[in-house]
């Protein structure tokens, strides 16, 4: 506050009570920095006065725009962390500065929430946008929710959440024609960088901004991120063969195992309860109505031990379609070729083997399998 120059950003906090309120301006140097606490660089620092009013002079020297984060210190923590729990108290906002100065508001108790721009450009009222977007998919999809995950019986029911929160975002990120919000909400899918259940969305970006953008870094990043042989099998890819040890001793080919019109792959487990209750309540059922309809289910357990395997598998009446397991866990050849480390999982393939759905389950599942073949 002290420095006489022309500010290149300037703001205001409402709601300050207590003069020494400090903000941080960092510098994401990375695409996995961006929206990550912890990484991004500390380029500025402020300190709001009685009134709230901030100021940030010492912003790099740019000749394209840059993607900067604004951030309210938060008690305990370092300068760089970012709050990425819940946007409804959200401590940061990201930024895009072309060398122009930015004034800026926002409160300080739900600093991005509230945050605006004077006069905004395209670019940033397009920001200003996945916020809104991210905070309403937020109060829509997982706000208040408590789920009962220790014993897994809601496990699914909170991915399902977790996926229609992430829809919206990538809804936003498809269909923006500006690179660095499209990136922004890319990271808010997942700042963990967890894409195993969305790999498809990352090839899309990778394919939509490498045309537009091909020799900015991120870029290059981005689709380091979705090179194919680091992410599961895609929608839209053919299943790849491979050789199972099944329950009843044989070896078999799971291509020369699919069924007539469809192929349920179910990856399951028998520590896993929502896998158990979806051997009982869905698989079942559709085995029973389906199977001689040109339905096929194919299990493959992540198990290490036979006998708990077996008991599991017929006490979830499961031994009725076919059930292979190499009896290696988690790190069997099988998972590390189809790229899978999270269950439940499945893949519906159709009758040449090509992946046509994922991680469809309970009535979705039902819904899929009967509109499928009674289209066939």
């Amino acid at each position: 506050m002290a420095c006489n120059s022309p500010a290149d950003i300037s703001g205001k906090l409402v709601g300050v009570n207590d003069e020494g309120v400090k903000l941080y301006l960092i510098q994401p140097n990375s695409l996995q920095e961006v929206a990550a606490s912890y990484f991004g660089k500390v380029i500025d620092s402020a300190v709001a006065d009685e009134d709230g009013y901030f100021e940030f002079h010492n912003l790099p020297a740019i000749t394209e725009p840059v993607l900067l984060e604004i951030a309210v210190k938060q008690p305990g923590k370092a300068a760089n962390y970012l709050n990425n729990d819940d946007p409804t108290n959200s401590n940061y906002m990201p930024v895009v500065w072309k060398a122009k100065p930015l004034q800026v508001t926002a409160g300080v108790d739900q600093f991005q929430k509230t945050f605006s721009i004077e006069d905004p450009s395209e670019v940033n009222y397009a920001l200003l946008e996945l916020r809104d977007i991210r905070q309403a998919a937020y109060e829509n999809y997982l706000a208040g929710k408590q789920w009962q995950v220790k014993d897994g019986s809601q496990l699914l029911e909170k991915e399902h959440a977790i996926l229609q929160y992430q829809t919206e975002l990538m809804k936003f990120a498809n269909n923006t024609e500006y690179f660095l919000p499209a990136l922004v909400a890319l990271r808010w899918v997942s700042p963990g960088i967890n894409y195993e259940r969305v790999p498809e969305f990352l090839v899309n970006q990778c394919d939509k901004w490498k045309k537009d953008q091909p020799d900015h870094r991120w870029v290059q990043q981005l689709c380091q991120m979705s090179d194919r042989g680091n992410l599961p099998v895609l929608e839209g890819d053919f299943f790849p063969d491979f050789e199972l040890p099944m329950l009843n001793k044989d070896t078999l080919s799971l291509q020369e195992q699919l069924g007539d019109k469809l192929t349920i792959i179910d990856l399951w487990a028998s520590w896993c309860a929502p896998c158990r209750k979806e051997n009982r309540e869905v698989l079942g059922p559709l085995w029973e109505e389906y199977h001689d309809r040109g339905l096929q289910i194919i299990a493959y357990g992540l198990e290490s031990d036979e006998a708990t395997w077996r008991k599991a598998a017929e006490r979830d009446g499961a031994t009725k379609w076919l059930q292979a397991s190499d009896l290696q866990g988690d790190d069997a050849a099988f998972l590390k070729r189809i790229r899978i480390r999270t269950i439940p999982a499945n893949f519906i393939l159709d009758d040449k083997g090509r992946v046509i759905a994922k991680n469809v389950h309970g009535e979705d599942l039902t819904e899929l399998v009967k509109r499928y073949l009674q289209k066939e």
